[in-house]
């Protein structure tokens, strides 16, 4: 599941990811396309156990997104934390809302 956001500043992405690790999850960013992929690997049987539902997903998994041109693709921030990826995009100045003053 992801949840986008904009702020005047910012566009940002979260994603959850439940039971990975940053280390199982790689962020490219390539002709205004951000792309998110991964995989969650399955832990396997055990020898004295039977599985008799699964429903969790495992494998791999990729989400692309195609950036709007007001975002800095080269300047992304990606953290990682209990299961939550945010990617942040900073916008360029000139999509930054300004106050026009009257005279």
């Amino acid at each position: 599941s992801v949840d986008i956001k904009e702020s005047p500043e910012t566009l940002s992405l979260v994603v959850e990811l439940p039971g990975l690790k940053k280390e199982d999850v790689s962020i490219m960013v390539e002709n205004q396309v951000l792309t998110i992929a991964g995989e969650r690997k399955f832990e396997g049987e055990q020898k004295d156990e039977t599985y008799h539902r699964i429903e969790r997903s495992y494998g791999g998994f990729l989400r692309s997104f195609t950036l709007p041109a007001n975002v800095k693709a080269d300047q992304v921030d990606a953290r990682f934390e209990n299961g939550l990826l945010t990617v942040t995009l900073p916008k360029v100045d000139e999509a930054k809302p300004r106050r026009i003053e009257i005279r």
